[in-house]
């Protein structure tokens, strides 16, 4: 079965997501026949390459919601990440454009270093306050996971691998992907927002159990799966977790998360709105 990640490197959220996958597929039964493909998304990509000054005060003056306000999502943020193994220092993130950062994880991807140079710049924006927008800061975390630093620069010099990223954002744009991170299950059920280690179990389960069964659609058709239609969502169970639009964000909203079989794409939680944080 195949799995569709979009995610933003920029977006806690999705650093999140990303852990929760990885916790689900060691309790699915079938993971060693999952395969997993991640794409690039821009929720600002207009941005600078890095923003000076405090991200939360920013962040909190941009979406117009109190700095205390603001501080409290990443607090909250801060300690879901530390329940999953993970290292969220919000004080110290920079804000910034992370298209130079996708260039590079499709370089690796190319050489066979994909997740050893995703983690790296992960841990550097999520946990050592790195500007992931920084290109010299890019060549040293890639040659950290054992890119050649010559060969990250001459990607970085030109404009290599932005056919790739761009080609994720379309994709995302026409499947009706506004929000991130987004699973999509065996190119036909999607999953949006950070939801519950159990949740994704049980999603994963659901599209195992369904495979075969073409009714639900698929990707749009660059992903494989020959279909035009929008992913179906599913969530088996509502998210209790957080995302912009569940209200956890900080952003004031409080619509619930829909549970099973909603059939509108990226419904769920997840990054989209700005107001977690994220751009």
């Amino acid at each position: 079965m195949r799995i569709d990640v979009w995610s933003d490197l920029l977006c806690p959220f999705c650093h999140l997501g990303r852990r929760h996958l990885a916790l689900a597929l060691t309790e699915f039964e079938h993971a060693d026949q999952v395969s997993v493909i991640w794409h690039s998304y821009q929720l600002d990509p207009d941005a600078p390459a890095t923003l000076e000054g405090s991200n939360v005060q920013r962040l909190a003056e941009k979406y117009g919601v109190d700095r205390d306000q603001m501080v409290a999502t990443q607090e909250q943020l801060a300690a879901d990440a530390a329940e999953v193994g993970l290292d969220y220092r919000w004080e110290q993130t920079v804000g910034g454009n992370s298209y130079d950062a996708h260039r590079v994880i499709h370089l690796a991807r190319f050489q066979g270093l994909e997740e050893a140079v995703t983690s790296r710049i992960m841990q550097a924006w999520f946990t050592e306050g790195r500007s992931i927008g920084d290109q010299d800061v890019l060549v040293e975390l890639a040659a950290d996971a054992g890119l050649d630093p010559e060969d990250v620069r001459g990607v970085l010099a030109q404009d290599s691998f932005g056919a790739e990223v761009r080609a994720d954002i379309d994709l995302a744009t026409r499947i009706g992907i506004s929000a991130v991170p987004t699973f999509v299950l065996d190119q036909k059920f999607g999953v949006t927002g950070v939801q519950p280690v159990e949740t994704m179990v049980g999603a994963l389960r659901y599209a195992w159990a369904d495979q075969g069964n073409t009714a639900g659609g698929g990707c749009g058709g660059n992903c494989g799966c020959g279909g035009g239609a929008p992913a179906e969502q599913v969530a088996p169970e509502p998210a209790a977790q957080g995302g912009c639009g569940s209200g956890a964000c900080g952003c004031g909203g409080g619509a619930p998360a829909e549970s099973a079989r909603e059939p509108e794409p990226a419904a769920v939680g997840g990054c989209g709105s700005g107001t977690c944080g994220c751009r």
